[in-house]
This record gives structure tokens, sequence and C-alpha cells, in this order.
């Protein structure tokens, strides 16, 4: 059973992003079940919104921190969280190292912060779904912003919201393998993330996935009304550690290239 704040970002993620829906519903045909390997969020290094206030409200529904990850490039550090249930997913959380970026993009991004409201800023659970509450974005903003981090824009636009769910193939019935997966969904006209190669990771980390590219969706600008990525589904098949148990963790170098999902040219 998901808790309610993982299916209200579900609900959030899945109204926003009709591929993700349909391709849910052509996997249920031939499974029983379609569960999430994990749910992966987006923020700032700042306090009132960091990893460890978005994670709160998870550690209160039982999960504890088992990982951490540095991306050097993207200028970002993340953590995941478990549950002792194994059928509930990890929750892996980003956050962008602001003062690593431009003054410029320091700047957006500190107003922005700035404008979010107290109330959200003191209810983690309803800030995790809050979305954009900062206002209207700018488009030349947002296209500035990407020149130096597509996440920094992303977060711009979007906010607080499921970046992605994952499905979980080892619990499929009908796959056992990430290829089957990909050709399945390229089959039927989705398009993979092909970054560094449509599979990422190899049995040798324990861990292989695979995305879509992200879905557009209709985003109303200050400048008028424009398509832009917003999210997308991954896969991902884990593979036994030493002791015989599913690996839980992630691999930096592989959820490197898994954000490059929601790039333009992913």
């Amino acid at each position: 059973m998901m808790s309610k704040l993982i299916d209200q970002l579900w609900q959030q993620y899945s109204d926003d992003n009709p591929h993700v829906v349909e391709i849910y519903k052509l996997f249920t045909l031939d499974n029983t079940q379609v569960l999430n390997d994990h749910i992966a969020l987006r923020t700032i290094n700042d306090p009132r919104i960091d990893i460890n206030l978005l994670a709160a409200p998870f550690i209160k529904e039982g999960y504890f921190e088992n990982g951490e990850y540095h991306f050097e490039v993207k200028k970002l550090y993340a953590k995941h969280f478990e549950h002792e249930d194994p059928t509930k997913p990890k929750i892996f959380i980003s956050q962008l190292l602001l003062e690593k970026f431009s003054p410029f993009t320091q700047s957006v991004i500190k107003e922005t912060l700035e404008a979010i409201p107290q109330a959200l800023l003191s209810d983690p659970a309803t800030l995790l779904v809050s979305g954009n509450s900062w206002g209207k974005p700018s488009f030349q903003v947002y296209q500035t912003l990407l020149e130096e981090s597509e996440y920094a824009a992303w977060f711009y636009v979007f906010g607080f919201r499921a970046n992605h769910f994952t499905v979980f193939i080892n619990a499929l019935e009908r796959f056992d393998e990430v290829f089957e997966v990909n050709q399945f969904l390229k089959d039927r006209g989705f398009e993979l993330n092909s970054s560094g190669g449509e599979i990422k990771g190899t049995p040798n980390d324990l861990l292989e996935q695979s995305s879509t590219t992200s879905g557009k969706i209709l985003v109303t600008f200050q400048e008028g009304k424009y398509e832009i990525p917003c999210c997308y589904y991954e896969f991902a098949k884990r593979y036994p550690d030493h002791t015989g148990k599913l690996y839980q963790g992630f691999v930096a170098q592989s959820a490197d290239k898994i954000f490059e999902s929601t790039n333009l040219k992913a």
C-alpha cells in the first residue's frame, strides 16, 4: 500500500504526464502488480527546503537514510531512504549545490525560495506536492538557467513534485530484462533516454536502469505558453549482492545520465 503522501506525489506526477499513465496501464495488462522501485525528488541545499527537511515526512513513516551520492559535474548531492517494508518505494532526494553556480542562477533561485509561503516551509508534507508556489516563471529566465543547469531550470518552473517514479522490473511477470522492457516500449512508440546508452549500469554494478525521455507539457510563462519537458518514467532491475540480497543502493554514474531524461535534447 502506498502512503497518502506517496499517493499524492503519484497523482500529481501522473496527472501531468499522460505517457506515464499509458505505460503503467500497458504493464498492468500483464502483471498483477506494478511496484515502484523508487521516487526521485529535487530540491536546493537551503536549510529551509533541503534533503533533510524533505525527508522528514518519510522518516515519520518509518523510512531511514541508507546512502549518499555526489554528482561533481552537475553540482548535486543526494541521499536515498528506505523502508523496512520492501514493497514501499525507496525515496531518492537530490539537491542543487547553489553556491557552485553563477551569480545569476544563485540570485534567481534565492528570489524563488524567498517567495515560498511560510505555511509551506512549516509543513514539509504539503511542501513536497506544492509545485511552484512562487508565481508565474519567466521563459527568458528559464532559458538562461538551462544554459547552466537543466536541474535549476526545471526546479524554477516546476518546484516541488516527483521528478520520476520507477518501475521495479524484478517484480514484473512478463519481463526479466531491461532490454526487454525497452524494446516493448519502443515498439509502442515511446522514446527512451539514450544518454550514455539506453541501459545505464551493468549486472556488475548490481543495478541496471533505463528511462523514457521526459513528456512535454504546456506551461504558462510570463511571456506566453511554451511546451517544455516535465517528468519521465524510469525502469530498474536490481541484482543480488555478496550476501544474496538485492542491492538497494544507487550508482552515481548511472543516475547522472538518468538526470538527463528531462534535457531538451535527451
